[in-house]
């Protein structure tokens, strides 16, 4: 890193989807307008107001076919009158849109052409029916390929990720990791206000995590509880400077360093060369801990893109903390659970949390800043002393685009 940045002011909204009582299909939801507008309003009250923000980076997938709107950044403005005629970008790669934000918002930085960034990501995804929103999600991989492809695209793909760690591993040794990392999202989630099974009240989570799938309904490898939600909602948070620390006026005990990055392409039109592994998050993974300087044993937390289950056992192998093949016996064992040796999505990730495709890679980021800061409520977790880092993976695609930052506790 050139010089020090760090990320203040965090905000997410709700993740507003079935399963929040608030949520009804049939009623009048909020817009993009509205989430943007939430979030914005509230990382710029605790800057002390947009007079301090440079300019503004929002990440975002597919508001042109979900809410038939485009431009989003000329809704920066919207949020208040200071941010008028101030630069804004809209960026977009898929469901790492939000991690692109965030690297967006880090480069402008870093580049000294602002010292104080307003990161935003924003999704509103529940104005069509599912199978309309699979179609629409699909376009995060080659259309091509969408028209041979299963009719829920994405959890097709992942399925057939799931279903050769099984031929490979065993059936019975893949189900119940899968089912103990749903179990863990849901315990998180339900210790998070903002989260979408904030309210989940089963008891049983190891017995629904569980269930087999059922291809005649869905895909041959996965059940409905292995994969994340359909969400509404936004995140917000300020990429700065130490100029632009001192010009907001905010303390270090509230702030956490950007010590580490990494972004990966791959081929979009091929096909995965292993399906057992993650390949360009081991890449992107692999860059922003050698940019921080550090080794995986020295993260506290991770934020992973866990868009389904599957995803989260080879996110653990990609990071290398156990070898190719361990990644299950490392989740069953309860070593990712908050308790556990490195605790995972402790707010509930994709699963639990939700995902508003945009705003994931900024939600993970605003997670870690609660968390390496002692600001993450009931969802708190212990950030031991020597290891005072957490890392994100934001996932666009299925594996084709991917975000990691490494985030360090100031003291």
């Amino acid at each position: 890193m050139q010089k020090r940045l760090f990320l203040v002011a965090g905000y997410n909204t709700v993740s507003l989807g079935r399963g929040r009582k608030e949520f009804h299909p049939k009623k009048e939801r909020p817009g993009l307008d509205f989430y943007m507008k939430e979030a914005g309003r509230a990382t710029l009250d605790q800057l002390g107001g947009g007079q301090h923000v440079d300019e503004s980076v929002v990440g975002n997938f597919m508001a042109s076919r979900f809410n038939n709107q485009a431009h989003l950044s000329a809704f920066i403005p919207a949020i208040d009158e200071s941010l008028r005629f101030k630069p804004a970008i809209r960026v977009e790669g898929a469901c790492a849109s939000g991690g692109l934000a965030m690297v967006t918002g880090i480069k402008s930085v870093l580049s000294g052409a602002a010292e104080v960034v307003l990161v935003m990501g924003v999704e509103v995804q529940n104005s069509v029916n599912s199978l309309y929103g699979a179609d629409y999600l699909s376009l995060a991989a080659w259309r091509d390929k969408r028209k041979a492809g299963h009719a829920y695209f994405f959890p097709g793909e992942f399925s057939d990720r799931a279903g050769e760690y099984s031929q490979t591993y065993g059936d019975e040794y893949t189900r119940e990791a899968m089912a103990r990392w749903y179990a863990n999202c849901i315990e998180n989630a339900r210790l998070c206000p903002t989260a979408q099974e904030y309210e989940n009240e089963n008891m049983e989570l190891m017995e629904t995590g569980m269930a087999p799938p059922n291809p005649n309904k869905f895909v041959d490898h996965l059940n409905i509880f292995d994969c994340s939600k359909i969400s509404d909602g936004a995140s917000s948070v300020a990429v700065v400077s130490e100029e632009g620390l001192k010009r907001v006026g905010i303390p270090l005990s509230e702030a956490v360093e950007i010590v580490g990055f990494g972004q990966a392409e791959d081929d979009i039109t091929e096909a995965p060369v292993d399906s057992l592994v993650l390949s360009a998050t081991q890449v992107a993974v692999k860059k922003a801990l050698m940019m921080a300087g550090i080794k995986n044993q020295q993260l506290a937390t991770v934020e992973t893109h866990d868009c389904f289950t599957i995803a989260g056992l080879l996110a653990v192998e990609a990071i290398g903390l156990v070898d190719k093949g361990k990644g299950a016996k490392f989740v069953a064992d309860g070593h990712t659970s908050r308790a556990g040796q490195i605790p995972f999505n402790t707010t509930g990730g994709l699963i639990g949390w939700g995902h508003p495709t945009g705003a994931t890679g900024v939600h993970q980021c605003v997670t870690i800043w609660q968390q390496l800061t002692g600001n993450a409520g009931k969802a708190q977790i212990n950030i031991p002393n020597d290891k005072p880092y957490g890392l994100t993976i934001n996932m666009g695609g299925n594996d084709k685009t991917v975000v990691s930052i490494v985030l360090k506790k100031c003291t």
